[in-house]
């Protein structure tokens, strides 16, 4: 009877050390998922609305840049985890020809400017009322990030929370 016992126990506390070594060792995945887009290789769908704060964005001023173009929300866990990176990518590239700017999706602007103030963004968002821009890009969730070219063509398509790392690669391959 007491051997059973010492061999239950061991064998619990084997498969105990076992997951507890799979937890420590995996990768957390954190990056977003580049996807195809019906967007990629066309010209991005026009875009001029306000600024979240003020002023006014045309996505049409900003040809001759790339710009990275993400769709986020306050009330989206993934989008928090994303907004230092973005923060700290739009810092990197302030002087290198690459303008990232959010768009607001489906979300009060007393939420989305309090956001913005408490994760520091670097960057302008704009104002999505009624979803319009959104929908001329097939954003359906949020985070969901397009990277469109110099030429204004749709270069990339990323959904879920991007990490500066992955930027970069993706800025890499657009300037080549």
């Amino acid at each position: 009877m007491r051997r059973t016992i010492k061999v239950t126990s061991l064998a619990v506390l084997a498969i105990i050390v076992a997951f507890s070594v799979f937890l420590a060792t995996r990768q957390p995945v954190s990056d977003a998922t580049s996807t195809p887009s019906p967007l990629l290789g066309k010209l991005a769908p026009a875009i001029s609305a306000n600024q979240l704060g003020g002023g006014t964005f045309s996505l049409k001023s900003d040809l001759g840049h790339v710009v990275v173009l993400n769709f986020w929300a306050s009330w989206c866990n993934p989008c928090v985890v994303e907004a230092p990176n973005l923060s700290t990518f739009a810092w990197q590239q302030r002087h290198h020809g690459v303008d990232v700017v959010g768009v607001v999706f489906n979300d009060t602007l007393a939420s989305a400017s309090a956001f913005a103030k408490h994760y520091g963004s670097l960057y302008p968002s704009v104002i999505d009322p009624g979803g319009a821009i959104a929908n001329r890009y097939g954003v359906t969730s949020p985070p969901t990030t397009f990277v469109i070219n110099r030429q204004g063509r749709v270069a990339a398509t990323l959904i879920g929370p991007v990490s500066v790392a992955q930027l970069d690669h993706v800025l890499a391959r657009v300037r080549a």
